[in-house]
């Protein structure tokens, strides 16, 4: 009796949703929006993502048109984005006296441009013209197409990919090692959308019913499927010494500074000071390199051989000290006569002599950050220090330093971006990602920048070394794993063991983004049999 009155209840509300009109259905499609963001780090609130999801396809089921379908996921996204992105707000907090007064329209309008993506996926859906089962399998297709385009369209941002909600599970972010992200994008849509298809209409003839209830039943076991797949990959890893590289030990200095004091003059030689301290602390005899974070030198390293000889102090014999610093690339121009002078966001590989003997210049800038794009149209300026843009890199590159495995250095947010961190003509054997997530104090941000790093491990089958200006610092493994980390908001180190790639190349590391194709076919392929078996087909 109870339960036939659930399933009352739930066939009532699904009626009543579809039925909503004007303001309210945007505000509910808004409201939704916003539990769905929930689901990512640090809240990790899976369950809201059913009620989310089939929320919104009741909502398209009384869409008119694929116009005002559209603004149903319009709004619907710019919830998601609000509360899964509030954390950029913080940035612009550092210096108030300077950018404040911008920080409540840049919120809005991150929202409001980034949710046009899934006012696009809702349109489309609207188009198709599908129902039913099949509604939510075109719906997870074309979520997955539009995030695949979002990672990549104007420059791309590939925040919080859906299957991001996954990087609290060990065992369920395995999956990325075949598929990327983007299998855990579609396996978690289908289940969150799936349930829908049960209560979108009154009264279904019994065959159909049953169609309906065995595809949600098989939506819903897919994750555990994966993460039954995941639990054994990881009983297979390897674990104890051969986990890591051997005579490697690296310390991960975390040294917590203020972003608005970062770079006060009166300060910036203090900094150095107190990340020297750090570094030669406690058992700084059994550690054989220094990572230091973004931008922890707060001087043009490069052209001060002075400074450089002071900090050769804590290098470790035989070994470097790994830090980021902006450099100044002098280039002459033949045709102008004269020289240009390009500001990098560098990371220096520094040895005990003072020497720079490695350098690599972050290619992938941070829109508004590091440079403003359209600058003839945008007249305000970027929020990191100076008045001239940064210039990017050439593009991910594998460093070979004597001592250590070849690396692929990434600065901050070049680790959020799925096939492309490292080298594929000369792959590295580990990946050290310095960022400053100190822009964004106690915010999810940190929280979400790191389940990144946790994914790429997973999709490339390499170890992350990941040392932030405040959290979280953290040595990863190559299965996603976090093996030592200082959280965020704390100075200190950590003393970490270098761990060892997977023995074999994962299949991600192998296809790339193409497995968006593959995975987009695999759902295709139901549709296109039920169409050619359809007895109404011409």
């Amino acid at each position: 009796m109870i339960f036939a009155r659930g399933l009352a209840g739930l066939y009532g509300l699904s009626a009543r949703i579809q039925a909503l009109a004007g303001w309210r259905r945007y505000f509910l499609a808004l409201v939704l929006g916003t539990a769905s963001a929930t689901a990512f780090a640090p809240l990790f609130l899976i369950p809201l993502l059913l009620p989310a999801f089939s929320g919104l396809l009741w909502l398209l089921r009384g869409a008119e048109s694929p116009k005002k379908a559209a603004l149903l996921g319009w709004a619907f996204g710019a919830g998601h984005f609000a509360v899964g992105l509030y954390w950029v707000g913080a940035a612009f907090l550092v210096n108030t006296a300077r950018h404040a007064w911008i920080m409540p329209f840049a919120i809005v309008a991150l929202a409001v441009g980034m949710g046009l993506f899934h006012g696009l996926v809702t349109y489309l859906l609207a188009r198709s013209k599908s129902r039913g089962v099949e509604q939510v399998i075109a719906f997870v297709a074309i979520w997955l197409c539009v995030e695949w385009l979002r990672s990549w369209i104007f420059t791309g941002f590939p925040w919080n990919l859906l299957g991001a909600v996954w990087t609290f599970s060990d065992a369920m972010l395995q999956l990325a090692s075949v598929t990327g992200v983007w299998g855990l994008s579609v396996i978690t849509l289908l289940a969150a959308a799936a349930p829908a298809v049960l209560f979108d209409e009154k009264s279904l003839r019994l065959a159909e019913l049953s169609r309906r209830v065995t595809f949600v039943f098989i939506a819903l076991l897919l994750p555990l499927v994966a993460w039954s797949g995941g639990a054994l990959r990881l009983s297979m890893a390897p674990a104890g010494p051969e986990a890591f590289v051997p005579d490697i030990t690296l310390r991960l200095v975390q040294p917590n500074i203020n972003q608005a004091d970062k770079w006060k003059p009166e300060q910036r030689g203090d900094h150095i000071v107190q990340q020297m301290g750090l570094s030669a602390g406690e058992g700084f005899k059994e550690v054989s390199h220094v990572i230091w974070p973004e931008t922890a030198v707060p001087f043009l390293l490069s052209s001060d051989k002075d400074l450089r000889t002071v900090i050769s102090r804590v290098v470790p014999p035989g070994g470097f000290l790994l830090t980021g610093a902006p450099r100044i690339e002098e280039v002459n121009l033949p045709d102008e006569g004269g020289v240009e002078r390009r500001f990098k966001n560098a990371i220096h590989a520094l040895d005990r002599r003072g020497e720079i003997v490695a350098t690599y210049d972050k290619f992938h800038l941070v829109p508004f950050g590091e440079y403003v794009p359209f600058n003839f149209l945008f007249r305000f300026a970027k929020l990191t220090v100076g008045q001239s843009d940064f210039t990017p890199g050439p593009g991910p590159r594998t460093l070979t330093l004597p001592g250590l495995p070849p690396v692929s250095p990434l600065v901050c947010y070049e680790i959020i971006f799925p096939g492309a961190v490292v080298d594929d003509e000369n792959r590295p054997d580990w990946i050290l990602n310095l960022t400053n997530d100190g822009w964004f104090g106690i915010t999810s941000g940190p929280y979400q920048h790191l389940g990144m790093a946790q994914l790429r491990a997973v999709e490339e089958g390499l170890p992350v070394i990941r040392v932030a200006n405040t959290g979280v610092s953290a040595s990863i493994d190559a299965y996603g794993r976090i093996v030592e980390s200082v959280d965020l908001g704390e100075r200190g180190i950590v003393d970490s063991g270098l761990p060892v790639k997977t023995l074999k190349r994962t299949v991600f590391s192998r296809v790339g983004n193409f497995s968006v194709f593959f995975l987009f076919a695999a759902l295709l392929l139901p549709l296109v049999i039920r169409r050619w078996r359809s007895p109404n087909r011409n």
